[in-house]
């Protein structure tokens, strides 16, 4: 088997005492969609700062294209994109400005025109960030976590504040980039959202693994109906059901 995008074994983070990541182990294969699960406050963020050599574990390791991040900063960061929950922008720049600043860091960088187009940001390139509604500024996250045409994007919680014709729309451009041959590693609390367009799912419970594997795996190992069902399941809330 090829290398794998992401290989993530036994990774272990506590803050002020309380283990917020658990000896957590997952491959991500390149050319898929993987998606961590888990309720707020479950370790989803902490694990990407991880593997992105943002924050140091205690113990394990995490490798992208079989580079460790924090050591190979500059290689990994030309071949990934990034769209974290805490992103902060500019907000006196307009749209175009941001998207130029980005591209500036890359060699050969994406067409950002075009992907404004794709994720129907083209109408407000002069726009103020600042004027931005909080799903558009959401869209122009991802829209500068692709500038670098990267091997695998990071998308961190991508379509909370997007109404559901916004976020079916940033579901099908994702499923095209897909076809494209992009790794795409997110997080999500919405099951629609990894049913539509997850290959595997990684679910975990306080920092720590629970199940892992397809979407059909996952619901047939809990014996529901569907990955809602299957997910309060692995969570122990089956008086929901």
């Amino acid at each position: 088997m090829n290398e794998p995008a992401v290989s993530v074994r036994n990774l272990t983070k506590s803050f002020s005492g309380r283990r917020v990541v658990d000896d957590l182990s997952f491959d991500v294969q390149k050319g898929e969609v993987f998606a961590l699960l888990g309720h707020n406050g479950a370790g989803k963020s902490t694990t990407i700062d991880l593997i992105l050599g943002l924050k140091a574990p205690e113990r394990g390791s995490a490798k992208i294209l079989g580079m460790d991040a924090a050591k190979n900063r500059k290689q990994v960061f030309e071949r990934v994109g990034v769209q974290l929950q805490n992103t902060r922008y500019q907000l006196n720049i307009t749209v175009e400005e941001a998207c130029i600043e980005y591209a500036s860091l890359y060699a050969d960088p994406a067409n950002y025109p075009k992907l404004l187009e794709r994720f129907g940001l083209g109408t407000l390139r002069k726009s103020f960030v600042s004027k931005l509604s909080g799903g558009e500024r959401q869209k122009l996250s991802v829209v500068l976590a692709l500038i670098g045409s990267p091997e695998i994007v990071f998308l961190d919680e991508l379509t909370t504040g997007l109404d559901v014709a916004a976020r079916r729309e940033v579901w099908r451009t994702l499923k095209q980039l897909k076809d494209q041959g992009l790794t795409i590693f997110l997080t999500t609390h919405y099951m629609e959202e990894a049913e539509a367009l997850c290959d595997r799912v990684c679910i975990i419970k306080s920092g720590k693994k629970v199940t892992e594997g397809t979407i059909d795996e996952v619901i047939s190992a809990s014996g529901q109906k569907n990955l809602e069902n299957a997910y309060l399941f692995f969570m122990g809330e089956e008086e929901l059901l």
